[in-house]
């Protein structure tokens, strides 16, 4: 089956649908993303009701000037469908938070993910350099996922050697992302993951429509024709990835 590596169910605001939907399309588990205390609650509480579904707690760097305290209420006591920290890192491209804010932020959810002993969920746009200053400075957690991956070769390679999982969206079925297709390319399956960022980034031939988890088969199917290889070879890796990346039961 397939696993959904990061979408924000609790976005859809038909929960119950959305899981359901995905479940007949043959996904048979999804990571649903906390993006500030909200929405990390809502993750959790839909993870505590459905099995197929786990979360994270974040604060995404567009909200980062909320500040991290706000995710505390979360983490403590620990919860068992809890398995990530994120989605957090750095977005240069709108700069929703002042820069040395987002830093600021990101750096103190790599330490709850250290302290947590949680992965950790990286949004980087635009800004792959200071992503990667903030990693060296502050230590790289054992699980280390970048999520919606959107750099090529050389930024694939560094994120590697850092032991980290690369997540593939939508983004692979887009006409102008040979890039991206290109680190797809160079990806061991180990260390391969497949996601919709729903209800973000709808794979062609969906462009338009929000995303939904059911339809993370077919970023799977362009990432297999990317990697020249058969579907079922990428859905196999790709579920023990998932697994793996964020402590699931095989």
């Amino acid at each position: 089956m397939w696993a959904d590596s990061h979408c924000h169910v609790p976005y859809q605001g038909l929960e119950a649908t959305a899981v359901d939907e995905a479940l007949a399309a043959g996904v048979g588990r999804l990571v649903s993303v906390g993006t500030d205390a909200a929405q990390s609650a809502a993750a959790v509480a839909l993870a505590g009701s459905r099995p197929e579904v786990w979360a994270t707690v974040g604060l995404h760097p567009h909200d980062a000037s909320r500040g991290v305290d706000t995710l505390d209420p979360l983490l403590s006591p620990p919860d068992a469908r809890v398995v990530g920290i994120g989605e957090c890192g750095l977005d240069y491209h709108y700069d929703h938070s002042p820069r040395e804010v987002q830093r600021e932020v990101f750096a103190a959810q790599v330490h709850l993910a250290l302290r947590h002993r949680l992965t950790l969920v990286i949004h980087t746009r635009e800004a792959w350099d200071d992503t990667f200053a903030v990693l060296d400075a502050e230590g790289v957690p054992e699980r280390t996922v970048f999520h919606c991956f959107t750099g090529g070769p050389t930024e694939a390679r560094r994120a590697l050697g850092l032991g980290a999982w690369l997540s593939f969206s939508g983004i692979v079925t887009f006409k102008g992302a040979g890039e991206v297709r290109e680190a797809a390319r160079l990806c061991p399956p180990e260390r391969l993951l497949v996601e919709t960022d729903s209800p973000y980034l709808a794979p062609v031939p969906h462009r338009g429509r929000p995303n939904r988890p059911a339809w993370v088969a077919v970023v799977g199917e362009a990432l297999a024709a990317a990697r020249s290889e058969p579907v079922g070879t990428v859905e196999d890796a790709t579920w023990a990835a998932t697994a793996e990346a964020f402590g699931l039961p095989e």
